[in-house]
């Protein structure tokens, strides 16, 4: 191990790491202020842009329509004539010039919105265009139908408006909507509440462009369809966005061979790009949305909670145990008070967990019946002249929205098909939202259910009847009738070993496992030179040696062990005592009550404190700061996961602990630089990955030797 010339190489990375660490106070400050902060700053810095961007070309796809086709018709006297069989009446020039004015600032709007999600334009320069440019864009279309409402009626004349008129509606009202949303992104930006640049996960990307190429698709094929049928061109959207969506009303139908023949790889087209924005949508939701106000939901329930403990005056579970006195008083040691905190925390978890999944239900579900209702009341006004019942009109709705479309039940009138075409357009993210919660509440609950039916009738299970019985009691009462009680005499989680690998790891191709595969042979590199050092140590009587060498060959082991549970889905809950294990191995003592502090309630306050206390760390000069199990620190709080906090606070120990070792050996001339470079290898990819997603206490560096005696 001892490789000349790389003396040089392994200071400079210690000296690199070593900043890191002086940042690392400052990252879980900002990853702890941004758990936080309220949810309506999330959807100012995120939903809203992202609306904007997947709604703004949509809006410009109307304001097309809009100016494609004229706004007026005569409808010509006779009995059955209607304004689906009128005559175009020419719009005035000013009518048109004002309405691809409106185009031109909102196709404006969209690119400069574009390219500050690209980074390619100003935040400061990009958002005052694209807010005035949909403003500019709403005024003009306003006025154009202000003016047209006041002419359309001539005397002697029966006249209508047409599809392009509502279409014009529909644009004018996006545009205000989306750049009204955007004003609020913009104010909570200069108010310091998020950064002026926005960070789009890949799949909010996707789904912008998903959507802008769905509309593309379907606006295209509407133009295709117009040629080859002899269709008005609003009428073929109103086909392709019906095919496209799989309703098949069947007003409209290719008659040709050319259309028919056309529509075998234009419909499969259309149904996987939907399908892609479909799967785009549910994993927006739960990739961001849900664990953003999951997150918000866990918060309030620990604030009430601590609250009615307060009130109650039972704070046994919240203060620290200092000294046996105290122990012997309250009739618990420290550490039987922490798994009881910690319990509390699980707790509230659930709490939060269930409620968040109820309510989110009762949001989408609400979302989906105000679209079926509200859009039956339109189409019984839009569809008078064919007498539809309200009634009617919700079947109608009904069987549209869940692309059932009987075709029994058309609309005719300009204002419907306009109107249908938005209107089923908003379904789709509605009803995949819907569906989305519904697996997570009802459809788990019925299946359930039906495995335990089955397995009381027709199929038993393996662990039989009693065992079923026992486990409802046990989650009906939260554990307290046929709880499993942990033992706590088991040996630590990473020294079982034999922990299955996941899917990632296990595909030979998957970039992923790839990746972890390259650490985790680079991480047993650095454990077989510890556990080889260690057993030199002893051969030559070095207790301490042996003790530093072998708390490091635990440390890079129990690192191995958590890389498996990180891309483990459900994501992985550790018990107390595996979160006992893993504290210790960083430097911490849950028996310890200097570690600790009574948890705050409001947090807020409290985020922009000092550390309560400072440790020095064997000559360090780390700073630790006090948490509790059910506080703001907590490493069950925030965003995330148990697995990453302990896989970055496990490599941040590690590399301080071989960058002391490092620096000593050059100290006595013993120099042995490949275990260094080795670790810092194997760390740097989780070092640039998590750490600024960090919340919660933990100690960020530690002596060897004295945990190692702590954990023996």
């Amino acid at each position: 191990m001892n490789d000349p010339g790389l003396d040089q190489p392994i200071a400079e990375s210690a000296e690199e790491v070593q900043e890191e660490r002086h940042g690392e106070s400052y990252r879980e400050r900002e990853a702890e202020r941004a758990f936080l902060d309220p949810s309506r700053w999330w959807f100012a810095s995120t939903a809203f842009p992202l609306l904007a961007g997947t709604f703004g070309p949509m809006a410009s796809a109307f304001n097309i329509c809009a100016l494609i086709q004229h706004w007026r018709v005569s409808i010509p006297p006779g009995f059955g004539a209607n304004e689906s069989h009128g005559n175009d009446v020419r719009d005035p020039k000013w009518l048109l010039a004002v309405n691809g004015l409106s185009l031109g600032f909102a196709l404006i709007a969209n690119f400069a919105l574009l390219l500050n999600m690209a980074r390619r334009l100003a935040f400061s320069i990009a958002q005052p265009i694209t807010i005035v440019g949909w403003y500019l864009a709403s005024i003009l279309l306003i006025g154009d139908l202000t003016a047209i409402i006041h002419i359309v009626k001539t005397p002697g004349e029966r006249r209508a408006l047409t599809q392009a008129f509502y279409y014009a509606i529909f644009a004018c009202g996006i545009y205000f909507i989306i750049a009204s949303l955007m004003i609020f992104t913009v104010y909570g930006a200069y108010k310091g509440h998020y950064s002026k640049e926005f960070k789009l996960s890949m799949s909010q990307r996707t789904l912008m462009l998903q959507t802008i190429s769905f509309m593309i698709y379907m606006v295209g094929g509407a133009g295709v369809y117009a040629k080859i049928e002899g269709w008005m061109f609003l009428d073929a959207l109103y086909f392709t966005n019906y095919t496209l969506l799989t309703i098949g009303i069947g007003d409209y139908a290719p008659s040709t061979n050319l259309g028919r023949g056309l529509l075998f790889p234009y419909a499969i087209g259309g149904i996987v790009i939907l399908g892609l924005v479909i799967g785009s949508i549910r994993s927006l939701v739960l990739e961001r949305g849900k664990k953003k106000l999951g997150s918000r939901m866990v918060e309030k329930k620990r604030k009430q909670h601590i609250k009615k403990m307060l009130k109650k005056k039972k704070i046994n579970k919240l203060t620290p145990i200092e000294d046996k006195q105290q122990a012997d008083v309250v009739g618990m040691s420290e550490r039987d008070r922490r798994q009881e905190e910690f319990n509390l925390m699980r707790q509230i978890q659930d709490e939060a967990s269930a409620r968040q999944k109820w309510q989110a239900l009762l949001v989408s579900g609400s979302a989906w019946f105000f679209l079926w209702f509200i859009g039956a009341l339109i189409f019984h006004f839009a569809e008078h002249e064919q007498q539809w019942t309200y009634f009617g009109s919700l079947y109608f709705a009904y069987t549209t929205l869940l692309t059932i479309g009987y075709g029994d039940y058309k609309p005719f009138s300009n204002s419907g098909k306009a109107f249908f075409v938005f209107w089923s357009l908003l379904a789709v993210p509605t009803l995949t939202i819907l569906i989305s919660n519904m697996g997570d509440t009802v459809v788990k609950g019925i299946r359930d259910l039906t495995l335990y039916l089955g397995e009381i009738t027709v199929l038993p299970g393996e662990e039989g009847l009693r065992s079923r019985v026992k486990q409802l009691m046990a989650q009906g009462t939260r554990g307290k009738l046929f709880g499993d009680e942990a033992d706590i005499s088991d040996p630590p989680p990473g020294l079982l070993g034999g922990q299955k690998e996941t899917d990632a790891e296990q595909a030979p191709s998957h970039p992923a496992g790839a990746q972890a595969r390259g650490r985790d042979f680079l991480a047993g590199e650095v454990q077989d030179e510890e556990l080889k050092e260690a057993r030199e140590a002893k051969r030559r009587g070095d207790k301490l040696g042996e003790n530093i060498h072998e708390y490091h060959y635990l440390l890079v082991q129990e690192f191995r062990n958590v890389m498996k549970h990180v891309r483990e889905s459900p994501p992985r809950k550790y018990t107390y005592e595996e979160w006992e294990w893993f504290l210790k191995l960083i430097g911490e003592n849950e028996s310890n009550s200097a570690f600790h502090r009574q948890a705050p309630v409001d947090v807020k306050s409290d985020h922009n404190k000092k550390p309560d206390i400072q440790h020095p760390t064997d000559g360090d000069n780390d700073q630790v700061r006090q948490w509790s199990w059910i506080g703001s620190r907590s490493p069950l709080m925030g965003e995330t996961e148990e697995a990453e906090w302990v896989l970055e606070r496990l490599s941040m120990t590690l590399e301080n602990e071989l960058k002391k070792q490092n620096e000593a050996r050059r100290k006595d001339g013993d120099k042995d630089p490949e275990s260094a470079d080795v670790a810092k290898h194997v760390m740097e990819p989780q070092s640039s990955s998590g750490s600024s997603d960090t919340v919660g206490g933990g100690r960020q560096g530690t002596s060897g030797a004295n945990v190692e005696r702590e954990t023996k």
